[in-house]
């Protein structure tokens, strides 16, 4: 200000934004005294000034005092940034290998309306993105951009579009999809440096310019909205289909049956059939599963309970509390989930009183038909068939097998296309899987023979220990 006035006679900036107090971890003020500062040198040489940046910014809005953490930062490093440069990485090795020039994805012209259903949705989540983004900007709201992009970079682009392209940029041959999940993965990494140039201006300038091959990051406008590229139906489709999945996913891991295992079927309400019948594939291949069956109804699989949370109910309603018992145990169980689900809250009438209930004071049990387990989230309901043949668990091996065959390549610094002979040494079940899905394996993991050996590394294949070498031909 100083400076400004005394050469132009103007303030150098129309608004400022003024951060409160730093605070330690447990709330106090930061004093040389209490021994509680931090020095911020050595935190930008050990995580860099973008993750310093980012992390004060994602904690409190910049105008009330902030809680200084440095395992929060850690946080900020793996989850944000850590997964950002994964993203650019994974993407620049593939752009390097198909000699595709990183300045001219512009060459790769697919028009949005051809492009697959999972570019439209990362499409119309980014320009989403970029109309919060520059709302909150507009705002000085610098919390909330910061918490808007790390939930786009981890959950939408991350977690699931680069994960559900993956595939697409390993084949050998450019073609129409490849040119549309390069340009769609390029045109979100340009936009997102961007986005976030104000807030980690170091990372961000590295990113854009190696993509652009432009002078800076911090020399370009921040995106546009493209209305045209918003489309509420791919989002609810597929965001429908991210429910499901995550629902069986906690299914899994709740029953202790991994991922790696084939099961036979999920069960999904029949209401969703129409609208998400050609993603079923997808569905089958996130959660394993051999088949999904849309239910008519899903009250034949689970059972549901009701009864007061006494902790929380008690003291709201007092001495109603037993009538508000009687009147769970008459309410249609199903019916009242529903209400509470879809408004927050239901009303019963409790001593002649119309009385609202909020979901905190019910303690819901939804018990699923023995071989089966159900999970629910905002009024959706996955079922999953848990009973395991033996089909299925020669199948669960294989895949375990896969896995730790695909760990050792990587260990071991092997390309991507290295052909490799595979070597075992295996009790008879393990064998009996590796018999049954020989062909399975060896195309998974680019193997020519699977071989007997002994005295190996040992692994642990679903609760069989089994030696396993890799070697390169």
């Amino acid at each position: 200000m100083a400076i400004s006035t005394f050469i132009k006679g103007a303030a150098p900036y129309k608004n400022v934004l003024v951060n409160d107090l730093i605070l330690d971890k447990d709330g106090k003020k930061m004093s040389k005294s209490r021994g509680n500062t931090v020095n911020p040198f050595e935190l930008f040489d050990k995580y860099g000034a973008d993750a310093t940046r980012w992390y004060l910014l994602s904690v409190s809005p910049a105008w009330t005092p902030t809680k200084f953490d440095e395992e929060g930062l850690k946080d900020v490093v793996s989850k944000f940034f850590g997964t950002l440069k994964n993203v650019y990485n994974f993407f620049i090795l593939y752009a390097n290998q198909d000699d595709v020039v990183l300045n001219n994805f512009t060459g790769l012209p697919v028009p949005y309306d051809e492009r697959p259903e999972l570019d439209r949705w990362i499409l119309s989540k980014y320009n989403k993105l970029i109309r919060d983004v520059r709302e909150y900007m507009d705002s000085y709201d610098h919390m909330k951009t910061v918490r808007a992009l790390t939930d786009f970079v981890n959950e939408d682009l991350s977690n699931w579009y680069i994960r559900r392209a993956r595939r697409r940029f390993y084949g050998s041959d450019m073609s129409r999809d490849k040119d549309s999940v390069y340009l769609t993965t390029y045109q979100v990494l340009v936009g997102v440096s961007q986005l976030m140039a104000p807030l980690a201006p170091f990372l961000s300038d590295e990113i854009y310019t190696k993509l652009t091959g432009e002078y800076s990051v911090h020399t370009s406008l921040l995106p546009e909205v493209d209305e045209s590229c918003i489309d509420e139906q791919v989002e609810e489709r597929m965001d429908l289909v991210r429910t499901l999945v995550t629902l069986g996913r906690g299914t899994r891991e709740k029953e202790k049956i991994k991922v790696r295992q084939p099961l036979s079927e999920i069960l999904v309400d029949g209401k969703y059939k129409e609208t998400i019948e050609d993603l079923v594939p997808l569905i089958q291949e996130e959660l394993n599963v051999k088949n999904v069956v849309f239910a008519d109804n899903l009250d034949t699989y689970m059972d549901f309970s009701l009864k007061p949370n006494f902790k929380e109910a008690g003291p709201v309603l007092g001495g109603k509390i037993k009538a508000f018992g009687q009147a769970l145990a008459q309410a249609d169980p199903k019916a009242f989930v529903s209400e509470l689900e879809s408004n927050e809250k239901a009303v019963l009438v409790l001593d002649g009183d119309e009385t609202e209930i909020t979901k905190d004071l019910v303690d819901v049990r939804i018990n699923a038909k023995e071989g089966f387990a159900v999970a629910m989230e905002n009024n959706v309901f996955t079922i999953l068939d848990t009973t395991l043949t033996d089909d299925l668990v020669n199948e669960g091996y294989a895949r375990e097998l896969i896995s730790k065959v695909q760990q050792l390549r990587k260990q071991a610094s092997f390309e991507m296309m290295d052909r490799i002979n595979i070597y075992v040494d295996a009790d008879d079940d393990i064998k009996n899987a590796i018999a049954i899905h020989d062909a399975y394996i060896k195309d998974e993991t680019l193997a020519d023979a699977i071989l007997d050996a002994s005295d190996l590394e040992t692994f642990d294949l679903n609760g069989h220990k089994t030696g396993i070498r890799v070697e390169r031909i």
